[in-house]
């Protein structure tokens, strides 16, 4: 995962499951090869290996569990991700939280496997204690902004502020982002990212959605 990039959460919206979930990843794909920018996609765990072969851009499982292979019925492990080439995984996302020694475990077997981690975060305390972890980024989320139209960026910059000054990686910042002038306010801020997810899924036409993203990040380099 080259930073700074838009990471696209396809949560389990119906607009982005089965076909959909692969033409979202093309959208993406074409984005980043007409643009440079980084995009990364994380659609559901059925969907992740039909994803992982229609595109070349980085695939993120959503959530994995931190358990060893063995009788874990219904269980996404880790080498499940590796045996199929998926890039890395979100863990600990608002709508999927799991306690510090699961983000932990995580992380550090991930590294073994030699995949990628980002580590979701509520706000910069949460934040800075799981990028002591060595995470590849942690995105903050304030999780009375997800879903909304109101971006942390926006409402709340100063979170982004004081997680860039004590997060010990790269920050990635979500809630509410839609706009290319969410995305430039993010990184001009000193963010390396966004972490998105309904404002590309249920857009009309997600690649103009994505390439709205792309141009915050275009904007906000020098």
């Amino acid at each position: 995962m080259d930073l700074p990039a838009v990471v696209i959460n396809f949560k389990a919206y119906a607009q982005a499951m089965g076909a959909r979930a692969v033409d979202i990843a093309r959208a993406a794909e074409r984005v980043h090869d007409e643009t440079g920018v980084s995009v990364v996609v994380a659609p559901n765990a059925v969907d992740l290996v039909r994803v992982r072969e229609a595109v070349d851009i980085p695939v993120f499982a959503q959530h994995v569990d931190a358990y060893q292979p063995g009788a874990h019925t219904g269980s996404v492990l880790l080498e499940m991700l590796a045996e199929w080439g998926i890039d890395g995984t979100i863990i600990n996302h608002s709508e999927h939280q799991v306690n510090f020694s699961w983000v932990e475990y995580v992380v550090h077997r991930a590294h073994e496997l030699h995949l990628e981690v980002i580590a979701c975060a509520a706000d910069d305390a949460i934040a800075r204690a799981v990028s002591d972890l060595q995470p590849n980024a942690v995105a903050v989320e304030p999780p009375e902004l997800i879903g909304t139209d109101i971006s942390v960026s926006k409402a709340k910059p100063e979170i982004i502020r004081r997680s860039v000054e004590l997060v010990h990686a790269p920050v990635l910042v979500g809630a509410g982002v839609k706009t290319t002038e969410d995305v430039k306010k993010a990184v001009e801020l000193g963010a390396q990212g966004v972490l998105v997810a309904s404002g590309v899924t249920k857009a009309k036409d997600p690649y103009k959605a994505i390439m709205e993203l792309a141009e915050g990040i275009i904007r906000a380099l020098p």
